[in-house]
């Protein structure tokens, strides 16, 4: 329903994306949309090819406005890092040179560093077609590569941003498996929980005649018993199968006693259930 949504605050910080010559408006939007996600927002463009601003790009963003509408144009790479303190530069291929070669994890951290340092840093990514020339690199302090397929090693724009994008999201997280949200806080079901859900099953099942033929019961009832009686259940997920229970209870005062029973042959009919 309309306004009842939680209000999430918006992610707004990080180093900027500096995108070099980039050719078309879609790519800028994905790339956009890609930033939004993981909560940057600083876009620079080098002299994009189809000029700027860009209604394509726009509507490539899926609503990620903010950092359509906060995108800078630059003239000349020179430009568009000028304010900077710290600049890696993405490629996929091997460089001539001293530059340190860093993993997006390992890069991603020491940009978070400088960032809570108080440093401006950026990542420069390259033309779609062929990426960044040797003088651009050349203007970055250290390099970031992926660890991609290296028979198959082009990613688009778009990919490559949101890689990085991600692993700076996980550097401002406590740990690895923290998420932004997870499942209901519930209690655990306790042995008189489970005891009280197979004696409403027997008693169903009882009921509609399924323990057939009579001298199977027990075996059927240890079956049934090792099933449900496994340990992970939680309260809620209790009390829901009864009410599935005792819902089908009322079926079962209305059908014929042992329609409900399990035929000869078939699987858990009194046999023996493998631990």
């Amino acid at each position: 329903m309309a306004g009842t949504d939680k209000q999430r605050a918006l992610i707004t910080e990080g180093p900027a994306v500096i995108l070099v010559e980039p050719q078309l408006g879609e790519n800028i939007g994905m790339v956009a949309r890609a930033m939004a996600n993981f909560g940057l927002s600083e876009l620079r463009l080098v002299n994009p090819r189809d000029g700027w601003p860009s209604e394509k790009a726009r509507s490539a963003a899926s609503k990620a406005d903010h950092v359509i509408d906060g995108a800078v144009v630059f003239d000349t790479l020179e430009e568009a890092i000028a304010d900077l303190n710290f600049v890696f530069a993405t490629t996929a291929r091997e460089r001539d040179g001293f530059k340190t070669v860093r993993g997006p994890v390992e890069a991603a951290g020491a940009l978070r560093k400088r960032f809570a340092a108080g440093e401006k840093c950026g990542v420069l990514y390259g033309r779609e077609r062929w990426g960044l020339n040797n003088e651009e690199v050349g203007l970055a302090d250290e390099i970031v590569t992926f660890p991609v397929n290296p028979a198959f090693a082009s990613l688009n724009i778009a990919q490559a941003v949101l890689l990085m994008s991600y692993e700076w999201m996980k550097t401002g997280l406590a740990g690895d498996s923290e998420t932004q949200f997870s499942q209901p806080e519930m209690q655990p079901a306790t042995k008189a929980d489970l005891q009280g859900l197979f004696d409403h099953v027997e008693e169903a099942l009882d009921a509609r005649g399924y323990f057939r033929p009579p001298h199977k019961k027990p075996k059927m009832i240890d079956n049934l018993r090792a099933v449900l009686s496994r340990p992970g259940f939680f309260r809620p997920e209790i009390r829901l199968l009864r009410g599935v229970i005792r819902s089908l209870d009322l079926y079962s005062r209305q059908a014929p006693k042992g329609s409900g029973a399990p035929e000869a042959g078939d699987a858990g009919a009194g046999k023996e259930v493998e631990h």
